[in-house]
């Protein structure tokens, strides 16, 4: 199964340094993944207001060396979301693309 992580390109390289990417581990205990077709929601929902460069992380759920949970983001939703509890290997990602937005227009002065 193909899953997302939408990431700030800064920690992404970091994980890319280290061989093992572990945003979000230390804070949440997990790191946050999306359903592929999911994504541009948690973008617009997570990362409104965010204009540091954004990268989508594509990862096959079947290379994980860490365990991949499906449940619930919070008592009573509908919805249920992937995590992966533990770091992410970078062999199991397949493609990392941008997603940055861009920042709006600066209002006119005057």
């Amino acid at each position: 199964m193909r899953i997302c992580h939408v990431a700030r390109a800064e920690a992404w390289a970091a994980g890319q340094r280290q061989g093992l990417y572990t945003a979000d581990l230390e804070r949440r205990g997990f790191i946050q993944a999306v359903y592929r077709e999911r994504w541009p929601l948690t973008k617009r929902r997570d990362f409104a207001g965010v204009y540091a460069p954004l990268v989508l992380v594509e990862i096959e759920s079947d290379l994980l060396t860490s365990v991949l949970i499906e449940e619930q983001p919070y008592p009573g939703a509908e919805e249920i979301t992937p995590r992966i509890y533990g770091p992410l290997n970078l062999d199991a990602v397949v493609r990392v693309r941008d997603i940055s937005r861009d920042r709006p227009d600066p209002a006119p002065v005057g």
